[in-house]
């Protein structure tokens, strides 16, 4: 569901987002920005996914031991 929101700004910066960005995909552009900062994922399902991701987490698990082995050469 999208809701409409007004905002105010400098006629320089509207300016520029008419000229850059072009008429009818501001709102578009300004919630491409916005959003990250304002919607949180949902981690659980991400992890999720990931863990579902079978080449991925061969390749993470691959790594992880990597790594694991480096540390215990190094001295301390």
């Amino acid at each position: 569901m999208q809701k409409k929101l007004t905002l105010t700004i400098d006629k320089d910066v509207y300016d520029g987002l008419h000229r850059t960005i072009g008429r009818r995909k501001i709102s578009q552009f300004v919630e491409g920005l916005v959003r990250p900062h304002v919607v949180r994922p949902n981690l659980d399902e991400a992890y999720a996914a990931m863990a579902r991701d079978k080449k991925r987490e061969k390749e993470a698990i691959e790594w992880a031991e990597s790594t694991f082995k480096d540390s215990a050469r190094e001295t301390r």
